[in-house]
């Protein structure tokens, strides 16, 4: 299937292709090895997901000393 850039550099996904994603309204776009990559995200709204976040962290068994511990591993200087 073709899809054409327009003059201000949009594109038009062909309905084969949009039918295939029914509830997706946003695309997270890359590119890798010179090919354009599409995948569909879920918004959700700030203040439902972290308490969804907190739920995971708990199912996972992760606790506030993980989390610390991993912050400060990450902001430690490389050498």
């Amino acid at each position: 299937m073709l899809a054409k850039k327009t003059s201000k550099n949009q594109l038009t996904l062909p309905k084969e292709i949009v039918k295939s994603f029914p509830d997706t309204e946003y695309f997270d776009v890359s590119v890798k090895d010179r090919k354009i990559i599409l995948m569909p995200v879920r918004i959700t709204p700030a203040d439902t997901g972290l308490e969804a976040i907190r739920d995971k962290l708990k199912k996972l068994g992760i606790a506030e000393t993980d989390v610390t511990g991993a912050v400060k591993w990450a902001r430690k200087k490389k050498r």
